[in-house]
């Protein structure tokens, strides 16, 4: 182990080994309006939202539109490099400024509907026949509503609540535990939404455990280890959690000391024989970090001398409460977003975004979709069937999805009343638990 580098194992300060009140888990939490609605009230309005990447605001007057619910917000670039978030609703008669997802402005938003016009700041500028107001000309009394906004590491964040906490102090410990990672110089290069028929609280449940993984994503068994007995749970105080699972043939696997040809791959990449470790499969992990640690530098990872030797290999789920799961892997940062859909509890967004940090003289990068450049990606959308439709063969996504869709039909069983977990799936019921946190107003 780099001893220079923060480790790690043993975990971070503030993990708690997972354990749980054991509050039920019942259906009508996916699919009920009233449910959703308590949500909206106390969860969603008091927590910090992911509006996009910095990256999408390079100059003064470069604008991101965040649709949330029946909310849609204006995140703007400001003359003095900061970044501002308001409502995008002009305070006339409340017609929305802007109607596309993103762009760039010289130095003012105009509603489309009278012209009263907007600076960068909110401030209002000018209106039709200022003289023709009885309670006086509007500029100078009028603004747009602002939004508290923050940034951290390369996402900005905003939030309906003028009194949230400090962002660092929400999202803590994940800067702490991504710090080895420069986020901020990652570049998106998926970019994709999809439109699911499932409740947006699938993601966060399936990516707080792998009990999943072995009869979803069974073509990573031979070099992911999903075995709890070998897999790190952590939560932390404010919510947020942490799974760690080491890159090696799976526990569970009856062939797990065989060398089988995905991980052959792998290794072959990095000048492993993978001769030399049949029989003992596992143990070539370490001979893996050995490798990245050596070739690293001389093949333009140069981001390798900031890891640990646990972040040469292994995958690192971090689920930030609620909606928010950043999962890192030696080759970059995998996200995802779930957010609840503006009237039906049964539908949600999906957003997967892939970072990924520069290779030294590389153009092109290996993602989900074959090789993509190194460069910001478009914006793809698509409902979750036309998306699956398309695929010659199921990727994990479609993996994941279609199963969401399947079990949100399920819960609306009367038949289902709550979950039988296992000790691996109680970050499952966790979650959970800080949800009622919120909506009793404990949180």
């Amino acid at each position: 182990m780099n001893t220079k580098l923060n480790p790690s194992y043993p975990t971070h300060p503030d993990a708690e080994n997972p354990r749980a009140r054991g509050d039920a888990i019942t259906g009508d939490r996916y699919w009920s309006k009233g449910f959703a609605d308590r949500e909206w009230e106390s969860m969603w309005k008091r927590i910090w939202h992911v509006g996009g990447r910095t990256s999408q605001l390079q100059e003064p007057g470069d604008f991101i539109v965040h649709d949330f619910r029946h909310e849609s917000i204006l995140l703007v670039r400001q003359k003095d490099d900061s970044i501002r978030a308001f409502f995008n609703v002009c305070m006339h008669r409340g017609n929305q400024l802007v109607t596309v997802e993103e762009g760039g402005v010289t130095d003012a938003f105009t509603c489309p509907y009278h012209s009263w016009k907007y600076g960068l700041d909110g401030k209002l500028e000018s209106v039709q026949d200022p003289e023709d107001f009885p309670q006086g000309n509007p500029c100078g009394k009028l603004q747009l509503k602002e939004l508290p906004c923050d940034t951290w590491g390369g996402f900005i964040f905003w939030s309906f609540d003028p009194d949230v906490k400090p962002l660092l102090e929400y999202l803590d410990p994940i800067p702490t535990l991504l710090g080895n990672r420069d986020l901020e110089q990652h570049t998106r290069v998926v970019w994709r939404t999809l439109r699911v028929n499932t409740n947006w609280k699938f993601a966060s449940d399936n990516f707080n455990e792998s009990y999943h993984i072995p009869s979803v994503h069974p073509q990573f068994m031979p070099m992911i280890d999903d075995h709890y007995s070998t897999t790190i749970f952590e939560m932390y105080p404010n919510g947020h959690n942490r799974m760690i699972e080491k890159l090696q043939p799976s526990s569970r696997s009856p062939v797990k000391d065989e060398v089988q040809p995905l991980w052959a791959d792998v290794l072959k990449a990095w000048d492993i024989d993978p001769d030399d470790f049949q029989g003992r499969a596992q143990q070539a992990r370490l001979a893996l970090q050995e490798a990245r640690r050596k070739l690293g530098p001389e093949r333009g990872y140069d981001y390798f001398e900031k890891f640990t030797d646990c972040e040469l290999t292994d995958q690192v789920h971090h689920t930030c409460f609620p909606n928010l799961t950043l999962t890192g892997t030696p080759e970059g940062l995998h996200v995802f977003r779930t957010e609840p859909d503006a009237e039906d509890p049964n539908w949600s967004t999906f957003d997967y975004w892939y970072l990924v940090p520069k290779i030294r003289g590389a153009s092109e990068v290996a993602t989900l979709y074959g090789m993509r450049p190194y460069e910001e990606a478009e914006h793809e959308t698509d409902n979750f069937a036309e998306y699956e439709a398309a695929l010659e063969q199921g990727d994990f996504l479609s993996q994941d999805l279609s199963l969401a869709e399947t079990q949100q039909r399920g819960l609306r069983s009367m038949a289902f009343t709550d979950c039988y977990l296992s000790g691996q799936e109680t970050r499952v019921r966790r979650f959970h638990e800080v949800l009622n946190d919120y909506l009793e107003g404990r949180r």
